[in-house]
């Protein structure tokens, strides 16, 4: 699934300067906790989460995330704005709760990174 395709079934608004609508997303984790991210996460990976600090795009440069959609409606600071771009990390915001955004990912085919979802 595209990140294009996402934006279209979250009703996301994208809130970086660098958008790869075409890049191909393989799964999805839904997590406030970096530590899980860090144990879950596989290769072309989107992360929902709410949590709206600079270690969410530390993380996700550690482990190539290439999009990152906060929930809830969460708008990050511009610094993270910023440090996303210079990583060439697509950033989303939607309204949708945590658990309503994954159920409509994984509805539309998208799965996990655990290894029940294999």
């Amino acid at each position: 699934m595209t990140i294009s395709e996402i934006i279209f079934l979250l009703d996301a608004t994208p809130l970086s300067q660098t958008v790869q609508t075409d890049h191909k997303i393989e799964t999805v984790c839904g997590s406030d906790m970096m530590s899980d991210v860090l144990a879950f996460i596989k290769k072309d990976a989107l992360l929902l989460t709410g949590l709206n600090n600079l270690q969410v795009i530390r993380t996700a440069e550690m482990l190539d995330i290439v999009c990152l959609v906060f929930v809830r409606g969460k708008r990050p600071q511009e610094e993270m704005l910023k440090k996303a771009d210079e990583l060439g990390i697509t950033v989303l915001s939607t309204d949708y709760t945590m658990f309503d955004a994954c159920g409509i990912l994984y509805h539309a085919g998208l799965r996990g990174g655990s290894r029940h979802d294999a």
